[in-house]
């Protein structure tokens, strides 16, 4: 659900080797005191690989001997004790929990729900605890949805990406044009209150009726968010492949403004409201909150092959492939491949680019001489909210959020 994925600039290009232990700098233990703890948990197993995915998943074939589906909850567990013995008494309760991939749901609920109950026991929860998962919308059923609710997820995010058949073959998505439908009124009526439902628009022979079908189609299961993300042409993807050799044809940037402007109009008639510039919600206690825990500079540790954490300033990833992960753990050692420390003006160029993109806005004052400069001329071109900005905010006005990026680059020159 709503991983929204913004490359900013890295401290160290290729960073520096983790040590074995997975220890971490006092500075970043003292640092990390003051903020939200999250966690993220990657599970890395997908039935098939969507032509567009360039995310770190991998089929049956692919993953090798040394690790199944089976095996693999013992492995998250024995990171968990790892984090435990890093991080010492430095994390209060866990706040938000978000189990993404791959696709979650090709583990059994209990498997799940039974490290949701690890992460408990061993650093605890806050009362108001969110914990999402995602879901494939044709690898869950009511009773999944029934025994996630009662192992105490709060969120389920659903990829439905399109209702347009021709548009979910061009993706070569699985499942069919209802079935993410069906499931979000399933997860609802099992109790979930915050349901997600993630949209790509975009897509080589998308129309515009298309993608608005898809948007009306959403807002009628009764989901309290919406994710739309425009379809990026990765490298190395089966997508990429086909667009290179001209069998489909790139991605149109004036399409893509287009389906957002129109899912701000449709998404807006039914109620909802933006708050990071790919991400609706019904109300403020829809938006979600482990999303916002990233975007907002907290500290989470990310679980799984290829994940990544950051604690006090220090970010490092996890090896990728399943099988390496599993023997590092099972010999003993951290199974981050590599971190870097970000310098304070790093973190703080990181802020900015980051806090740009939410409807709550930045304060001006983050911004240097330059950057306010800048603040106050892309006011004038219809960039930034005016009003905001006499209340020393930087806020995207609409047409700012087309040119997000654009806006971000003069912000931090």
């Amino acid at each position: 659900m709503a991983r929204t994925v913004v490359r900013v600039p890295s401290a160290l290009p290729d960073g520096e080797a983790a040590p074995d232990d997975g220890a971490l700098p006092d500075s970043a233990l003292k640092s990390a005191r003051s903020h939200d703890f999250g966690i993220y948990v990657h599970i890395p197993f997908c039935a098939s690989r969507c032509g567009y995915c360039d995310f770190n998943t991998y089929t049956a074939a692919e993953l090798g001997s040394g690790v199944s589906r089976e095996s693999f909850p013992r492995l998250l567990e024995a990171e968990i004790d790892l984090a435990a013995r890093v991080l010492g008494d430095v994390p209060r309760p866990i706040s938000t929990i978000f189990f993404g991939g791959g696709t979650p749901s090709l583990l059994p609920a209990s498997e799940l729900t039974g490290i949701v109950a690890k992460l408990e026991s061993t650093f605890g929860l806050t009362p108001d605890a969110e914990i999402t998962t995602e879901a494939n919308p044709e690898s869950v059923d009511p009773e999944y949805f029934r025994q996630l609710r009662a192992g105490g997820f709060t969120r389920v995010s659903l990829g439905m990406q399109s209702t347009a058949r021709r548009v979910l073959a061009v993706l070569e998505r699985g499942h069919t044009p209802g079935r993410a439908l069906d499931a979000a009124r399933e997860a609802r009526e099992a109790g979930f209150e915050h349901v997600n439902l993630d949209l790509i628009y975009g897509t080589p022979g998308e129309t515009a009726e298309d993608f608005e079908a898809s948007l009306r189609a959403a807002v009628d299961t009764g989901a309290d968010h919406v994710s739309a993300y425009s379809l990026i042409v990765e490298d190395g993807t089966r997508l990429a492949g086909q667009v290179r050799r001209g069998d489909i044809p790139a991605p149109s940037d004036d399409e893509a403004a287009d389906r957002y402007l129109a899912a701000e109009r449709v998404l807006g008639e039914a109620g909802f409201e933006w708050y990071e510039v790919s991400n609706w919600a019904r109300s403020e206690a829809a938006r979600c909150r482990h999303n916002l825990l990233y975007w907002r500079g907290g500290d989470w540790w990310g679980l799984g092959p290829g994940a990544h954490s950051h604690v006090g300033g220090v970010r490092w990833w996890n090896v990728k492939h399943p099988a390496r992960y599993g023997q590092r753990l099972t010999d003993g050692l951290s199974p981050a491949q590599g971190r870097e420390l970000l310098t304070p003006p790093q973190r703080h160029m990181e802020d900015v680019l980051l806090g740009v993109r939410l409807a709550d806005g930045l304060a001006l004052c983050a911004l240097d001489a330059d950057g306010q400069r800048n603040a106050r001329k892309a006011a004038a071109e219809g960039l930034l909210d005016p009003a905001a900005l006499a209340a020393d905010r930087v806020r995207l006005t609409l047409r700012g959020r087309l040119l997000a990026d654009a806006v971000v680059r003069d912000l931090v020159p």
